[in-house]
């Protein structure tokens, strides 16, 4: 893994890593929006997801996969998912080392789920 000392995904210790593919790596967000919240990086620091190699992307999308799956053999109340990045400061990203949130969705998690992501900006998520 490519280490910046400041990064602490370039620090993470074996013991948290639940998944591998190629170049990417997975483990469970230390702040889980939901149960099972998982976040997958790629080995190499890089801060955006615009910076990933065309082998990183396709490992952290087999990723996503497999988790999502598994996530759903173990737990059967999982109806869908959240899956994306905050790129950047303004998008909310704060530790500046690429990471792709796969979020477990749940029936009744939220009381209006209609627009998803849409709703990172007030009053956009019904339309």
């Amino acid at each position: 893994m490519s280490e910046r000392l400041d990064c602490p995904f370039c620090a993470l210790p074996a013991e948290r890593v639940v998944e591998e593919e190629g170049p990417c790596l997975a483990f469970r967000d230390a702040f889980p929006v939901t149960e099972g919240h998982m976040l997958i990086i790629p080995r190499r620091h890089t801060p955006s997801f615009r910076e990933l190699t065309v082998e990183e992307w396709a490992a952290a999308h087999r990723l996503a996969r497999r988790l999502a799956v598994k996530l759903q053999e173990a737990d059967a109340t999982i109806s869908g998912f959240s899956f994306g990045a905050n790129d950047g400061a303004s998008a909310g990203q704060t530790v500046f080392h690429c990471h792709l949130h796969l979020i477990p969705r749940r029936e009744g998690d939220h009381p209006a789920p209609r627009g998803g992501i849409r709703a990172v900006i007030p009053h956009k998520a019904h339309y």
